[in-house]
């Protein structure tokens, strides 16, 4: 990597960084409000009515699907609002015409996104503390998952960014796709519980994979196969990120 191209990256970094770290009542502080809210309603108030679930007491179930919900919405929604920013403000076409090769490019941003992620995560996992106990099955499939599913995002953003022509084009994705994806993602339930049916529709949701294995992580129980839910996330960063990688490259929806 040549000393210019680790400027690049560094400073992309250092600005994405230091603007989630400034505005931190917009980007840390809600999902951090929201998420308490679903621990209060959903752990307490109804986990308490549920009692086990994959045999486990629900609040102690659902920590890991709330906590990769917030890691998912923060990752996205930094990405696509900080790259459309950018985009709209022209800062795009600077860094189109640098001496940055695209891929460095990607990685600034990718990387500015995966930091507000694992701290939205972090402050999440935190919390959850005050609610309940939390044991881990195994540290390195939670970090590698959160990781991985962080990039997925981040990348999925990017793109939804670089497609955007207008603000009100960054919300349609987040609503009507993303939303539906996580709650329906396992979060709040385990697919077992689903008829045989409905179980096998859940199968073609990238989401359900990325809760589970994450779920694994900590109680060490999963819907579906682990082996299998790493092989479809580590597919999705290569293919988004080949996406992403091509848009810049042939500036797709960046020069106007």
């Amino acid at each position: 990597m040549s000393s210019v191209t680790w400027v690049g990256i560094s400073t992309l970094v250092r600005k994405e960084v230091t603007r989630i770290i400034r505005i931190w009542s917009q980007t840390l502080l809600p999902p951090a409000i929201t998420m308490t809210l679903y621990f209060v309603i959903f752990g307490n108030l109804i986990g308490s009515r549920i009692g086990q679930m994959g045999g486990f007491d629900y609040m102690s179930f659902i920590v890991p699907g709330l906590v990769m919900m917030a890691v998912i919405t923060s990752s996205y929604g930094n990405m696509v609002s900080s790259f459309f920013g950018a985009k709209f403000a022209k800062h795009v076409e600077e860094l189109l015409v640098s001496p940055m090769p695209n891929w460095a490019i990607l990685t600034g941003y990718v990387s500015g996104s995966l930091f507000r992620g694992l701290m939205v995560g972090l402050i999440v996992t935190i919390i959850s503390l005050f609610f309940t106990q939390i044991q881990i099955h195994n540290i390195w499939i939670i970090i590698s998952t959160v990781v991985l599913t962080s990039i997925v995002f981040s990348l999925g953003g990017f793109i939804n960014a670089a497609f955007a022509k207008k603000f009100d084009d960054i919300a349609i994705i987040p609503t009507f796709v993303l939303t539906p994806l996580t709650y329906l993602g396992g979060v709040f339930y385990s697919i077992s519980l689903l008829p045989d049916f409905w179980q096998k529709v859940s199968l073609i949701n990238p989401v359900l994979y990325m809760v589970n294995t994450f779920r694994y992580g900590f109680l060490g129980v999963s819907d579906i196969n682990v082996g299998v839910a790493y092989g479809i996330i580590i597919a999705f960063v290569l293919i988004l990120g080949f996406i992403s990688w091509y848009i810049l490259h042939k500036g797709i929806g960046l020069r106007s």
